[in-house]
C-alpha cells in the first residue's frame, strides 16, 4: 500500500511542477511583453492573458492537456522539418527538456573538425502557432544558420 502512496504522491508532485512552470511561463510572457519597448500593450491583451494563468490555477488539468497538444504539436514539427532538410552536411537534434522551452540543436558538418552549432528554441510565443508555421520557421533558421557559415568558409 505505502507503494501506491508514493506513486501517486509523486503524481501530484508532478503535476504541481508542470503547473508552476506552466504558470511560471505565462507570467514570464506577461513582463516580457510589457518590458519590450517596441510592443504597444493594449489593456484586452494584457487582462486576456492575466484570465489565462487564472484558468490555469483554477484547472489543473488544462495543463496537462495543453502540454500534451504541444507534444503532439512537436511530434508534426519533427516529421515536417525532417522531410524538409534533406541535407547530409546538417545534423538535426530535436530536444524537450522538462525545465525549460524545447528547442532544436542544428549542427552543420563543414570538416572534420569543423562543426558549428546552432540552438533553436521554440519559445512559447511561437508554439501558439501551427506546426507547418513552426516548421516553416525552423526550416528557415537552418538555411540563415548554413548560409552564415558557407559566407564565413567561403571568405
Amino acid at each position: 500500500m505505502s507503494c501506491d502512496n508514493d506513486i501517486m504522491f509523486n503524481y501530484i508532485t508532478l503535476g504541481r511542477n508542470i503547473m508552476n512552470t506552466a504558470v511560471k511561463k505565462k507570467l514570464e510572457d506577461i513582463v516580457a511583453l510589457l518590458n519590450d519597448p517596441e510592443e504597444t500593450v493594449l489593456e484586452k491583451e494584457l487582462k486576456e492573458k492575466l484570465e489565462k494563468i487564472l484558468v490555469l490555477l483554477n484547472n489543473p488539468d488544462n495543463v496537462a492537456m495543453e502540454q500534451k497538444e504541444i507534444q503532439k504539436k512537436l511530434e508534426k514539427v519533427i516529421a515536417l522539418v525532417n522531410n524538409a532538410m534533406v541535407d547530409p552536411d546538417i545534423d538535426i537534434e530535436f530536444c524537450t527538456p522538462d525545465a525549460e522551452d524545447p528547442y532544436i540543436l542544428v549542427t552543420y558538418v563543414v570538416g572534420d573538425y569543423n562543426k558549428p552549432t546552432r540552438k533553436i528554441r521554440l519559445g512559447s510565443t511561437l508554439l501558439q502557432s501551427t506546426a507547418d508555421e513552426i516548421s516553416n520557421q525552423v526550416t528557415f533558421s537552418i538555411e540563415e544558420f548554413k548560409s552564415e557559415i558557407d559566407s564565413v568558409e567561403m571568405g
